[in-house]
């Protein structure tokens, strides 16, 4: 156990920890100058994830999108504006968008209407409308992916913070946003309760799903590139989900130190042993790769999200074995034995009982 309470140690690690941050392979760090945007009126409970209810929500909030675009184009903002109208394009489908305060955009790719299995995907630091390419794109990878009676749903629906900055050092906007990750998944529940949802959170989007975890009925909760998750096992979780890490090899992520000090920090490494998850090989990608086309992560998430075992890759992260049938991760039996995760039913005993 380190011990924390020294001051040197205390000092070295908040310095590890701010120049970790400032250190990022990053671009365009600040975020931009607030763009003004319109409230966007209230949408209606999505009580049934029909065709006809999802048509009526998707225009409701292409009208919010063309309002914001309006906005953005009367401040002189023809960039946000140019976003915007691509974004309000009738082929794109969004449960809500709201343009003020960096943006809050819920996309979905696939047909929700007729999906069995349904992705959540919850992005990290610096994720705003002004960086919404990331996002977009690696869900619409995984969607492709995953093949038809699938969706993935792209979850912006916090206020993320800066990299370079305290607040990205700390639980705040994952407390903040927690709220909101739960409501979603729960009205996503009732509007289509025979799929089955699964998490995928990256970054300090692993964080959000941290704190919102014990409320969530999901079947998987799948981290990738995780700073911590504010707990030192899987159990603080407090989930009946499974739960899955993994790290790539490039990955700068590695470097945080994983222990907290006071509010400063988030706990044990997902990857690691002694934390207890499942842990998948993810290549020896970068922070932002691993929903990169053809990557070994995005053949794994895939594999996860469809209940089969993920395959082996290079060299594991921290020593550890990868799932693939044989060996079990952190003394758990792999995804395609018995023996659930920190001692829950499997989630398909679960659905039968």
């Amino acid at each position: 156990m380190i011990d924390v309470k020294a001051p040197r140690l205390r000092r070295t690690l908040l310095a590890a920890f701010v120049s970790a941050s400032v250190a990022a392979p990053v671009t365009g760090a600040a975020r931009p100058a607030a763009v003004p945007a319109p409230v966007p009126a209230p949408l209606a409970p999505l009580r049934a994830a029909t065709p006809e209810t999802l048509a009526v929500r998707y225009a409701a909030t292409r009208d919010a999108v063309r309002a914001a675009e309006r906005m953005a184009a009367d401040h002189g903002d023809l960039r946000r504006a140019a976003l915007l109208r691509a974004m309000a394009d009738p082929g794109r489908r969004f449960l809500s968008f709201d343009g003020r305060d960096g943006g809050r955009a819920v996309e979905v790719f696939g047909d929700l209407a007729a999906a069995e299995r349904i992705v959540v995907l919850v992005p990290g630091s610096d994720t705003t409308l002004d960086k919404y390419g990331l996002l977009r794109g690696g869900a619409l990878r995984l969607s492709q992916q995953l093949g038809e009676r699938s969706a993935v749903v792209g979850w912006l629906g916090y206020r993320t913070p800066s990299l370079v900055s305290l607040s990205s050092l700390t639980a705040g906007r994952a407390e903040e946003g927690a709220p909101a990750l739960r409501a979603f998944v729960r009205e996503l529940g009732a509007a289509r309760p025979a799929a089955r949802v699964s998490l995928l959170c990256h970054s300090y989007g692993t964080v959000v799903c941290g704190r919102a975890a014990p409320a969530l009925d999901v079947e998987r909760l799948i981290l990738i590139g995780s700073p911590g998750v504010t707990v030192e096992h899987v159990a603080g979780l407090r989930t009946r989900a499974e739960v899955w890490a993994g790290r790539a090899g490039g990955d700068w992520v590695a470097r945080v130190p994983h222990v907290r000090l006071g509010a400063l920090g988030f706990g044990a490494d997902p990857v690691s042993p002694g934390f207890g998850a499942r842990v998948f090989a993810a290549g020896d990608g970068g922070h932002s790769d691993y929903l990169k086309a053809g990557s070994l992560p995005l053949r794994n998430i895939a594999a996860i999200v469809s209940g089969h075992a993920p395959v082996s890759g290079h060299a594991p992260v921290s020593g550890h074995a990868p799932v693939s049938g044989h060996a079990p991760v952190s003394g758990h039996a792999p995804v395609s034995g018995h023996a659930p995760v920190s001692g829950h039913a499997p989630v398909e005993a679960r659905r039968a009982a």
